[in-house]
């Protein structure tokens, strides 16, 4: 039996798939999904759910959504909150799965929930705006929150990035389910070696502006949070201050930016058979690829060196950027690595990133990219 590739990405407007063979030389695209209906006067009106994360599930062959109003006007937000949806025909039908994915009465209003993340444990996470953490335990039907980052001493110290005060990474140790990691913006980094009853800050050497964090600090602004899962407490982060690498889950932080376009940036992934072979798309000022000309960063030496990948993408007047969920890779031999655009394009390299292709344009901005490999 064969395989294929889903390049699931998240927009403004629903869930799209992308598929191909194993091969990955020619895409479809179906969406947009897991949408919901408006009912006005009396008549139902689809509508296309802003759709911040996207994610697989293989143990379980489940899809999962992360979702946060309609993206339209005020009464279509008012009707469709915050939630999860799950699918498990590949999308073709998606139920709402969000019992308790709530700070409670007199907590504060969910806006947004930026990640669901799947994890070989049986244990499903969502990172939520006000940041905050929710787990389940029984495939997303019904969620409880992790009250002990919401009840972390520093709490009132914690500040919102212009995106807001939200919890975006999760990453959950590969063979012991207590260790878990996440990032914020802008609280910076956070531990749990007890499956989230306490929590520890882990920003240590992280520059904030100028000033690097001291050890226990709350401080910085985290735009991904990767963890190298064959290298154990090997993890990388692309900060609004650099690209950083830590070798001890966190306990302290090596600046890898040298040799990069530039330290700001959002999406970053990390080669699902290489820890050492991580991908970054530096930002300019303006929050977009420098000079107009698109191009992946990659390094094979854990951050040690950078090289500019660019064949196959726009050199002129490509004005756009990359946010922070919209990077991935999937788990083929020759693993594929994708990026989408907040002007609507997801482009695609099979070959480790030396060359790219356009997997789909034309879309909506793009928020978030996942992939997953499954039997054709």
């Amino acid at each position: 039996m064969g395989q294929r590739v889903m390049v699931l990405i998240g927009t403004r407007k629903g869930t799209f798939i992308a598929e191909s063979t194993a091969a990955r030389k020619e895409w479809s695209v179906r969406g947009p999904m897991a949408g919901s209906l408006f009912e006005f006067d009396g008549t139902k009106y689809p509508v296309n759910l802003v759709t911040m994360d996207v994610n697989f599930d293989p143990a379980t062959q489940t899809l999962y959504s992360a979702t946060a109003g309609s993206g339209g006007n005020g009464l279509y937000e008012s009707q469709h909150s915050t939630a999860i949806r799950r699918s498990t025909d590949f999308g073709e039908t998606w139920i709402e799965s969000s019992e308790g994915l709530t700070y409670g009465e007199g907590g504060p209003e969910l806006s947004k929930v930026w990640n669901v993340q799947p994890t070989p444990h049986g244990v499903l996470y969502a990172g939520v705006e006000p940041a905050g953490l929710f787990k389940s335990t029984d495939g997303g039907a019904t969620w409880q929150h992790v009250a002990g980052l919401t009840n972390h001493p520093s709490r009132k110290d914690w500040n919102g990035g212009n995106g807001g005060l939200c919890l975006h990474s999760i990453v959950v140790h590969p063979t012991d389910p207590q260790r878990l990691w996440v990032g914020t913006s802008a609280a910076g980094a956070f531990y749990s070696a007890d499956g989230g009853d306490s929590w520890e800050p882990i920003n240590t050497n992280v520059r904030n502006f100028d000033t690097p964090a001291k050890e226990g600090e709350v401080s910085g602004c985290v735009h991904k949070l990767r963890g190298a899962l064959n290298g154990q407490d090997l993890l990388y982060q692309q900060n609004h201050f650099g690209v950083y690498r830590t070798t001890d889950g966190g306990k302290q932080w090596k600046d890898v930016s040298a040799g990069l376009s530039s330290d700001f940036g959002f999406g970053m992934v990390v080669h699902p058979h290489d820890h050492k072979s991580i991908y970054v798309i530096p930002m300019g000022d303006s929050r977009y690829m420098p000079e107009g000309k698109a191009a992946v960063w990659r390094s094979r030496d854990g951050g040690d060196n950078w090289q500019r990948l660019d064949k196959g993408l726009p050199q002129s007047g490509a004005f756009m950027g990359v946010l922070r969920d919209a990077m991935a890779s999937d788990t083929l031999d020759d693993a594929g690595i994708y990026f989408g655009t907040n002007t609507g394009e997801v482009f695609a390299s099979a070959d480790g990133g030396d060359s790219w292709s356009l997997v789909a344009g034309y879309l909506p901005p793009v928020l978030a990219v996942e992939a997953a490999v499954v039997d054709a």
